[in-house]
Protein backbone atom coordinates (compact mmCIF):
# COMPACT_ATOMS: atom_id res chain seq x y z
CA UNK A 1 0.00 0.00 0.00
CA UNK A 2 1.46 3.37 -1.00
CA UNK A 3 2.05 6.23 1.64
CA UNK A 4 0.33 9.67 0.99
CA UNK A 5 3.29 12.22 1.63
CA UNK A 6 1.79 13.39 4.88
CA UNK A 7 2.12 9.74 6.20
CA UNK A 8 5.93 9.25 5.07
CA UNK A 9 6.49 13.08 6.23
CA UNK A 10 5.81 11.56 9.66
CA UNK A 11 7.52 8.48 9.34
CA UNK A 12 10.83 10.22 8.19
CA UNK A 13 10.33 12.28 11.65
CA UNK A 14 10.15 9.19 13.87
CA UNK A 15 13.00 7.77 12.08
CA UNK A 16 15.17 10.51 12.49
CA UNK A 17 14.09 11.20 16.16
CA UNK A 18 14.16 7.87 16.95
CA UNK A 19 18.19 8.18 15.87
CA UNK A 20 18.59 11.27 17.49
CA UNK A 21 17.79 9.01 21.10
CA UNK A 22 20.11 6.74 19.87
CA UNK A 23 22.64 9.17 19.35
CA UNK A 24 22.24 10.87 22.89
CA UNK A 25 22.03 8.26 24.87
CA UNK A 26 25.53 6.64 23.02
CA UNK A 27 27.03 9.83 22.93
CA UNK A 28 25.91 12.40 24.79
CA UNK A 29 25.49 14.79 22.26
CA UNK A 30 22.44 15.81 19.62
CA UNK A 31 22.35 18.64 16.89
CA UNK A 32 20.40 21.61 16.97
CA UNK A 33 19.73 24.39 14.45
CA UNK A 34 19.75 23.87 10.14
CA UNK A 35 22.00 24.04 7.74
CA UNK A 36 25.11 26.44 8.50
CA UNK A 37 23.61 27.54 11.56
CA UNK A 38 23.72 24.01 13.00
CA UNK A 39 25.28 23.74 16.44
CA UNK A 40 26.27 20.10 18.06
CA UNK A 41 25.76 20.12 21.61
CA UNK A 42 28.12 18.11 23.78
CA UNK A 43 27.58 16.95 27.07
CA UNK A 44 30.44 15.79 29.60
CA UNK A 45 29.34 13.73 32.38
CA UNK A 46 30.06 12.04 35.60
CA UNK A 47 33.62 10.89 35.23
CA UNK A 48 36.02 10.89 32.16
CA UNK A 49 36.75 7.12 31.23
CA UNK A 50 39.61 6.39 29.81
CA UNK A 51 41.80 3.00 29.67
CA UNK A 52 40.14 1.37 31.74
CA UNK A 53 36.13 0.58 32.26
CA UNK A 54 34.67 2.22 35.37
CA UNK A 55 31.84 -0.06 37.18
CA UNK A 56 28.25 -0.45 35.38
CA UNK A 57 27.20 1.81 38.52
CA UNK A 58 29.18 4.95 37.13
CA UNK A 59 28.07 7.74 35.04
CA UNK A 60 30.83 7.70 32.40
CA UNK A 61 32.20 9.78 29.62
CA UNK A 62 34.04 7.85 26.99
CA UNK A 63 36.64 9.41 25.48
CA UNK A 64 36.89 6.94 22.42
CA UNK A 65 33.04 8.31 21.54
CA UNK A 66 34.17 12.00 22.14
CA UNK A 67 37.52 12.13 20.30
CA UNK A 68 35.91 10.72 16.65
CA UNK A 69 33.00 12.91 17.08
CA UNK A 70 35.24 16.54 17.80
CA UNK A 71 36.84 15.23 14.07
CA UNK A 72 33.42 14.83 12.24
CA UNK A 73 32.26 18.38 14.12
CA UNK A 74 35.55 19.92 12.20
CA UNK A 75 35.41 18.48 9.23
CA UNK A 76 31.33 18.80 8.64
CA UNK A 77 29.73 21.63 6.22
CA UNK A 78 26.96 21.55 8.09
CA UNK A 79 27.93 22.38 11.69
CA UNK A 80 28.66 25.84 12.53
CA UNK A 81 29.45 25.58 15.93
CA UNK A 82 30.28 23.34 19.25
CA UNK A 83 28.39 23.93 22.52
CA UNK A 84 30.40 22.13 25.68
CA UNK A 85 27.78 20.81 28.78
CA UNK A 86 29.99 20.40 31.25
CA UNK A 87 29.01 18.49 34.67
CA UNK A 88 31.71 16.15 35.47
CA UNK A 89 33.79 15.39 38.75
CA UNK A 90 36.74 14.63 36.52
CA UNK A 91 38.37 11.38 35.71
CA UNK A 92 40.98 9.75 33.57
CA UNK A 93 43.81 12.70 33.29
CA UNK A 94 45.17 11.58 29.81
CA UNK A 95 42.14 11.23 28.46
CA UNK A 96 40.34 14.40 29.96
CA UNK A 97 43.45 16.54 28.81
CA UNK A 98 43.59 14.88 25.14
CA UNK A 99 39.64 15.68 24.51
CA UNK A 100 40.99 19.35 25.84
CA UNK A 101 43.57 19.81 23.10
CA UNK A 102 41.27 18.60 20.48
CA UNK A 103 39.17 21.27 21.42
CA UNK A 104 41.10 23.97 21.89
CA UNK A 105 43.12 22.90 18.53
CA UNK A 106 39.23 23.24 16.71
CA UNK A 107 38.70 26.12 14.13
CA UNK A 108 34.88 26.19 14.18
CA UNK A 109 33.74 28.48 17.06
CA UNK A 110 33.14 26.55 20.16
CA UNK A 111 31.20 27.49 23.72
CA UNK A 112 31.94 25.82 26.90
CA UNK A 113 29.18 25.80 30.20
CA UNK A 114 30.04 24.66 33.67
CA UNK A 115 26.49 23.41 34.72
CA UNK A 116 27.10 21.98 38.47
CA UNK A 117 30.61 21.03 38.46
CA UNK A 118 33.72 21.35 36.24
CA UNK A 119 35.61 19.25 38.86
CA UNK A 120 39.68 18.18 38.57
CA UNK A 121 40.28 17.86 34.98
CA UNK A 122 37.01 18.94 34.12
CA UNK A 123 39.15 22.58 34.30
CA UNK A 124 41.15 21.96 31.35
CA UNK A 125 37.99 20.87 29.54
CA UNK A 126 35.63 24.07 30.67
CA UNK A 127 38.42 26.50 29.71
CA UNK A 128 39.68 24.71 26.31
CA UNK A 129 36.45 26.69 24.47
CA UNK A 130 36.98 30.01 22.82
CA UNK A 131 34.68 31.41 24.62
CA UNK A 132 33.56 30.35 28.48
CA UNK A 133 30.88 30.16 30.52
CA UNK A 134 29.54 29.51 34.35
CA UNK A 135 26.35 29.23 36.14
CA UNK A 136 26.53 30.84 39.19
CA UNK A 137 25.38 27.95 41.16
CA UNK A 138 28.38 25.96 39.48
CA UNK A 139 31.60 24.51 41.10
CA UNK A 140 35.27 23.75 40.19
CA UNK A 141 37.54 22.00 42.26
CA UNK A 142 41.10 22.97 41.23
CA UNK A 143 43.94 20.08 42.67
CA UNK A 144 47.17 18.30 42.33
CA UNK A 145 47.49 15.06 39.88
CA UNK A 146 46.69 12.17 41.90
CA UNK A 147 46.97 8.56 41.48
CA UNK A 148 45.25 5.70 42.54
CA UNK A 149 46.75 1.64 43.59
CA UNK A 150 50.14 0.59 43.39
CA UNK A 151 53.25 2.91 42.93
CA UNK A 152 56.44 1.99 42.52
CA UNK A 153 58.35 4.21 45.56
CA UNK A 154 60.60 5.88 43.45
CA UNK A 155 62.24 9.22 42.44
CA UNK A 156 60.69 8.24 38.82
CA UNK A 157 57.29 7.86 39.47
CA UNK A 158 57.08 11.22 41.60
CA UNK A 159 58.89 13.10 38.58
CA UNK A 160 56.22 11.60 35.81
CA UNK A 161 53.47 13.08 38.26
CA UNK A 162 54.99 16.06 38.42
CA UNK A 163 55.99 16.65 34.53
CA UNK A 164 51.73 15.64 33.84
CA UNK A 165 50.98 18.66 36.21
CA UNK A 166 53.00 21.26 34.90
CA UNK A 167 51.42 20.11 31.51
CA UNK A 168 47.72 20.53 32.97
CA UNK A 169 49.00 23.79 34.40
CA UNK A 170 50.30 25.39 31.05
CA UNK A 171 46.98 24.28 29.39
CA UNK A 172 44.88 25.80 31.97
CA UNK A 173 47.43 29.09 32.21
CA UNK A 174 47.32 29.36 27.82
CA UNK A 175 43.49 28.59 27.65
CA UNK A 176 42.19 31.29 29.94
CA UNK A 177 43.41 34.50 31.90
CA UNK A 178 44.45 33.13 35.53
CA UNK A 179 48.37 33.53 35.93
CA UNK A 180 50.50 30.00 36.59
CA UNK A 181 50.92 31.41 39.86
CA UNK A 182 47.55 32.05 40.94
CA UNK A 183 46.26 28.35 39.86
CA UNK A 184 49.46 27.21 41.67
CA UNK A 185 48.35 28.50 44.64
CA UNK A 186 44.94 27.63 44.31
CA UNK A 187 45.93 23.87 43.31
CA UNK A 188 47.90 23.25 46.88
CA UNK A 189 46.49 25.24 49.34
CA UNK A 190 45.65 23.00 52.99
CA UNK A 191 42.88 24.62 54.37
CA UNK A 192 40.09 24.58 51.64
CA UNK A 193 39.00 20.89 51.43
CA UNK A 194 38.95 18.52 54.44
CA UNK A 195 40.51 15.29 52.98
CA UNK A 196 42.77 16.98 50.30
CA UNK A 197 44.77 20.17 49.09
CA UNK A 198 43.08 22.18 46.68
CA UNK A 199 40.30 24.73 46.01
CA UNK A 200 36.71 24.87 45.57
CA UNK A 201 35.52 28.13 43.55
CA UNK A 202 31.99 29.23 42.69
CA UNK A 203 30.81 30.71 39.21
CA UNK A 204 31.52 34.31 40.40
CA UNK A 205 35.00 33.50 41.87
CA UNK A 206 36.07 31.21 38.66
CA UNK A 207 35.22 34.62 36.54
CA UNK A 208 36.86 36.99 38.87
CA UNK A 209 40.12 35.12 38.89
CA UNK A 210 40.42 34.78 34.87
CA UNK A 211 40.01 31.18 34.75
CA UNK A 212 36.04 31.71 33.08
CA UNK A 213 35.27 34.21 30.40
CA UNK A 214 31.49 34.87 32.08
CA UNK A 215 28.79 34.51 34.29
CA UNK A 216 26.32 32.93 32.37
CA UNK A 217 23.56 29.92 31.25
CA UNK A 218 22.38 28.09 27.85
CA UNK A 219 21.16 31.29 26.31
CA UNK A 220 24.45 33.44 27.06
CA UNK A 221 26.56 30.22 25.59
CA UNK A 222 24.51 30.31 22.43
CA UNK A 223 24.53 33.59 21.74
CA UNK A 224 28.21 34.21 21.68
CA UNK A 225 28.32 30.67 19.73
CA UNK A 226 25.97 31.99 16.92
CA UNK A 227 28.49 35.65 17.17
CA UNK A 228 30.97 33.69 16.43
CA UNK A 229 29.63 31.61 13.12
CA UNK A 230 28.15 34.56 11.91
Amino acid sequence: MNMNASEKKEKDSNVGSADAAETIEKTGSVVTGDGKGAVQCLTIIGQIEGHYLLGESAKTTKYEHIIPLLCQVEESREIGGLLILLNTVGGDVEAGLAIAELIAGMKKPTASIVLGGGHSIGVPLAVSAKRSFIVPSATMTIHPVRTNGLVVGVQQSFENLRRMQERITDFVCRSSKITEERFTELMMRTDEIATDVGSIIDGEEAVKLGLIDEVGGLAAALGALHSMME
